[in-house]
């Protein structure tokens, strides 16, 4: 049942784990203006956000899209990579498998 899927790229990355790095990564008000919902303006939390966004196909994939384009923007400015000083960092991919 657990084959690879080397052509999907949010393959191993949980809900939870790509919200962690957008609000990281934007904060809820930049999120917010990003993607119009309430869940995001209106006292945000992490747990109201995936309960909403568990039940709603739409929003979820304008999460999982904003997602796929910050990663690969992130990989094309070599943002994050590691260096000799912090070999362990990564990119925002694997930061996000982390953190499940």
């Amino acid at each position: 049942m657990n084959q690879p899927q080397p052509n999907n790229p949010l393959h191993g990355v949980t809900l939870k784990g790509i919200l962690e790095y957008l609000v990281a990564e934007y904060g809820w008000d930049r999120l917010g203006k990003r993607i119009n919902i309430n869940c995001f303006n209106y006292e945000p939390t992490i747990n109201s956000s995936l309960k909403f966004l568990r039940k709603t196909d739409w929003a979820r994939a304008k999460v999982e899209r904003l997602y796929l384009n910050s990663i690969s923007f992130d990989e094309r400015k070599g943002k994050n990579a590691p260096t000799k000083k912090d070999p362990d960092v990564g990119s925002a991919w694997d930061r996000a498998r982390r953190s499940e």
